[in-house]
């Protein structure tokens, strides 16, 4: 039985609207995937709509989503998926086509995705709760990080508000009992949360793609890594103008000793593929996503991360394009594990919670919630709310998370289903190397039946908490 505060932030959620999915007036085409060729597909498309088909791989411009002419088609043959840049009557033309053809399964309006930030869209979130603001000089030299500070104090009232209900322990003590739990000399709680100080595994020979803002290529913490960077957005280069992507990469495979303490990556011995595909600002669409998406599989690696996403409504589908790629991609060996969405908002009064956010509440992409480090949900995090899709799977930490950051910073501590989510990349890799020749579907269930139980609602955290093999 649901507690009554929880049945009223259910009958809430479904209440209150999120924000709208902002299109971008492009569309997604789901291709029939098998014995079809390239040129067939690219054939297919300049007959029916008669459209200026080609495919990404043979672009004179490279694999760049963002320069898709009018009247024209980007295939991602590996995905077996177009990005249309088509007018009405094309993109109508399609849609027949897609009830009638046997080579077009569905096509869909591309979206705006997000990683949210102070200043952004307000909404979606895959991401922090806030990017951090740069420290003044008299801050940097006296050690201070004020979101540092400040998360810890969100970290402490969250805990009082979920652990105990009005009239319950005091919020001073339950603070203290908090601070006292956490220690962070050596390494950040999420990695001691997740076991992974107590397993051997480095990471060793598995690749993992983060597709997130990119990373900073230049930070001392990487400089005899094996890295391999793309950008999926037009005009800008690999380099994280943002943050936010060196942020995640660091909590799947930063050093194991890295320039300042604590210890915050997990597979530190890992093949790093930097797929840029959300602008300096944050912002991005569905097809750079798939653009990046397409690179990595292609590319063999084993794990994607994606921190990254937007808001959905109550009743919203998973997206057929987006359903059918992860399908795609689990078969060819890669597990797709994305941020659930930070628009909840459970410390309200009657607490709000969210649905799963888009591409995550995708069936066989790994919806990835947070918790904090009293091991109870984070008042942002999204729940599976949708009975025929949009669960959450499994989470990961994703309060108060340190791991490395932009120059000149290094370092940045943050908060966000955008931080649990590569951690659960990060363990990914370490259940690689421990059962080598694992499928992708068999990673799935290694990840979800070896999580730790934390006794709170599946649709909040799924099976649980992720652990490192030991």
């Amino acid at each position: 039985m649901l507690p009554d505060w929880r049945k009223a932030a259910l009958s809430e959620s479904a209440q209150q609207g999120a924000l709208q999915p902002e299109r971008t007036g492009r569309s997604l085409v789901l291709m029939r995937d098998g014995e079809r060729s390239a040129s067939a597909k690219v054939q297919s498309l300049r007959e029916m709509a008669g459209l200026r088909a080609f495919v990404a791989e043979e672009s004179s411009h490279g694999p760049q989503a963002a320069e898709v002419p009018e009247s024209g088609a980007l295939v991602l043959d590996r995905l077996g998926i177009a990005i249309v840049n088509g007018d009405p009557d094309q993109i109508g033309r399609l849609s027949i086509q897609a009830t009638r053809s046997d080579s077009i399964l569905a096509v869909e309006p591309e979206r705006v995705v997000y990683v949210a930030s102070q200043g952004s869209r307000a909404g979606f979130a895959a991401s922090v709760l806030p990017v951090a603001p740069q420290a003044t000089a008299a801050e940097q030299s006296a050690g201070i990080n004020r979101e540092y500070l400040r998360g810890y104090r969100d970290g402490f009232d969250h805990g009082v508000n979920l652990c105990f209900p009005p009239g319950g322990l005091a919020a001073p003590a339950a603070r203290q009992a908090v601070a006292r739990a956490v220690n962070e000399s050596a390494a950040t709680w999420g990695l001691q949360a997740t076991r992974v100080l107590e397993s051997s595994l480095t990471g060793a020979g598995v690749k993992i793609a983060v597709l997130d803002t990119g990373f900073t290529l230049d930070h001392p913490d990487f400089q005899h890594r094996n890295i391999v960077a793309k950008s999926f957005v037009a005009n800008e280069s690999p380099q994280d103008g943002h943050g936010h992507g060196t942020h995640c990469i660091g909590t799947a495979a930063g050093p194991r000793i890295p320039g300042q303490s604590p210890r915050y990556g997990i597979a530190y011995e890992a093949d790093i593929y930097v797929g840029k595909v959300l602008n300096n600002q944050g912002r991005g669409r569905d097809g750079d996503i798939l653009m990046g998406i397409n690179w990595a599989v292609d590319q063999g690696c084993q794990v994607v991360s994606m921190s990254l996403g937007g808001a959905t409504l109550p009743g919203d589908k998973p997206s057929t394009v987006f359903e059918n790629m992860a399908r795609r991609a689990l078969a060819a060996g890669t597990l797709i594990v994305a941020a659930a969405g930070n628009e909840s908002r459970r410390t309200d009064q009657p607490p709000i919670i969210r649905p799963v956010g888009h591409p995550a509440n995708c069936p066989s992409i790994m919806a990835v919630a947070a918790v904090d480090a009293a091991m109870q949900i984070a008042w942002f995090s999204n729940a599976g709310l949708e009975p025929n899709g949009g669960q959450v799977d499994i989470a990961g930490p994703g309060v108060d998370i340190r791991s490395a950051w932009r120059m000149p910073m290094l370092y940045n501590t943050i908060s966000g289903t955008s931080m649990a989510t590569p951690h659960i990349a990060g363990l990914a890799a370490l259940h690689i190397q421990a059962n080598p020749g694992i499928t992708a579907v068999d990673l799935w269930t290694k990840l979800v039946h070896t999580a730790r139980s934390l006794g709170l609602p599946p649709d909040d955290i799924g099976s649980g908490l992720g652990q490192a093999p030991v």
